[in-house]
């Protein structure tokens, strides 16, 4: 699979060549680019919790080649899902969109005192 990296360099590089994407690429560009953050934050927190890919799916309801799917960027799931991910890691999901730029986190719940 191509990272985010790379479609990013290809583009950049097209682009000095005064190559001009079209809007529908663009737009296409920008769905892929947030899949692939939160395919990442997925398999971040995943990884961290040390559980398995089938074991995140039963505790989110879902099925392991959902995860998989969607750890690889090829999915944008709906609240409700990312709500029942969050819980099932036991995590806060942050999401920030700032023009160009994204950010995507499942952050631990802290532990009550």
């Amino acid at each position: 699979m191509t990272s985010h990296a790379h479609w990013k360099l290809a583009r950049d590089k097209k682009i000095a060549k005064g190559v001009s994407e079209s809007p529908e690429v663009i737009k296409l560009r920008e769905e892929i680019r947030l899949s692939w953050d939160l395919g990442q934050a997925v398999y971040d927190r995943r990884t961290e919790l040390g559980i398995s890919q089938t074991e995140l799916a039963k505790r989110a309801e879902m099925t392991q080649p959902q995860i998989s799917k969607l750890e690889l960027g090829g999915t944008m799931p709906t609240l409700p899902l990312l709500a029942r991910l969050a819980r099932a890691m036991d995590a806060a999901l942050s999401l920030e969109l700032d023009g160009d730029t994204s950010r995507v986190a499942f952050t631990a719940h802290t532990p009550a005192a």
